[in-house]
């Protein structure tokens, strides 16, 4: 049966293809040698925050200075993570070096480049492209400096303290190689009022694992505010509902996901059309493994509320949601002590 996550230059054509990038250890059941390690977390910054108009992973949100990165980092190291990786750009690396300092006192932190040409076959494509790979690409990266479990998280995204405790415990042994985790939000949750916002879109089994996820784009309110809108992978503007789950990147994988995602990275090097594009969503690489059989997610609890600065103008809405935390008791001020 074909597997296709339906957007063009984005292939992985059959199940028989993808199998040959399956790394022998995982069958379901099978446990990577790795007990006892502590879990990695992968934090995806490269992103230029064109739309917001800087660097707003490191951007003062809280009542003492503290950037929304603070937060994932502080609720992390309270659920176990020893190590931080941050996957970024070269050009970026002088504005991070405040990163490595901030947290030196709290958690093991190293820095992953996400170079255009640094990719597992056709590394002639990296000179036709400007536009980073994808997200899947960014976890790719980070495959030197991670070596434990880990988690994927967004630079700029708030997840709330739950979703660390559900990954955390989710990570504390290491799951078998083919068992990974995601936190869902509900869609409405997440919303800019500001402009459109992308989500991969999950279908969850009877048994809360997920069945599927598919990257939406361009999601926002109708003009009225009655509906919630967006465009499919097939380029089709659909109705979404307001309390589906979506994807935020914020994951939990053993280490074993890191070789299945090199193949699928050339699976999808190999059918990619530089006249078409695409990218190399880590959401649609978790979608092939699932439709594949070769894997299952679970879908993780979290009751704490997302919290996003996609544009400038979120930033008050955000700091105010922040505020409220601190004054509820929910973190201490200053968070660092």
């Amino acid at each position: 049966m074909g597997i296709c996550c339906g957007k063009p230059g984005f292939p992985w054509a059959c199940h028989e293809s993808l199998q040959n990038w399956i790394s022998p250890l995982q069958s379901l059941g099978g446990n990577a040698d790795n007990l006892g390690m502590k879990p990695t977390l992968l934090v995806l910054a490269a992103g230029m925050g064109s739309r917001f108009g800087g660097l707003k992973q490191i951007e003062p949100i809280g009542p003492s200075g503290e950037w929304i990165l603070d937060f994932s980092v502080h609720d992390a190291v309270r659920n176990g993570f020893a190590k931080a990786v941050f996957v970024i750009r070269e050009e970026m690396s002088e504005a991070f070096e405040a990163v490595k300092w901030r947290y030196a006192d709290h958690i093991d932190v190293e820095f992953a480049f996400q170079r255009l040409q640094d990719l597992p076959s056709r590394a002639e494509l990296a000179e036709e492209r400007s536009k980073p790979w994808g997200t899947g690409h960014a976890v790719f990266a980070a495959r030197e400096s991670t070596v434990e479990p880990f988690a994927v998280i967004n630079a700029d995204d708030f997840y709330g303290r739950s979703s660390f405790e559900s990954l955390g415990e989710f990570l504390s042994e290491p799951p078998n190689d083919n068992e990974y985790a995601l936190v869902g939000y509900e869609l409405e949750k997440t919303l800019s009022r500001h402009g459109s916002v992308s989500r991969g879109i999950c279908n969850a089994n009877e048994d809360a694992t997920l069945k599927s996820v598919k990257e939406h784009t361009n999601i926002r309110r109708s003009s009225d505010s009655s509906s919630i809108l967006g465009v499919n992978d097939a380029g089709d503007e659909i109705k979404l509902s307001e309390g589906a789950r979506v994807s935020l990147n914020c994951w939990g994988f053993p280490l074993a996901f890191l070789s299945t995602l090199e193949g699928l990275l050339s699976e999808f090097l190999s059918a990619y059309d530089p006249e078409q594009g695409g990218e190399f969503y880590l959401p649609f690489a978790v979608d092939a493994l699932i439709r594949a059989g070769q894997a299952k997610a679970k879908i993780l609890d979290c009751s704490s509320r997302w919290l996003g600065v996609t544009h400038r103008e979120d930033l008050p809405l955000v700091k105010e949601e922040i505020q409220t935390l601190f004054d509820s008791g929910v973190y201490d001020s200053p968070l660092w002590k």
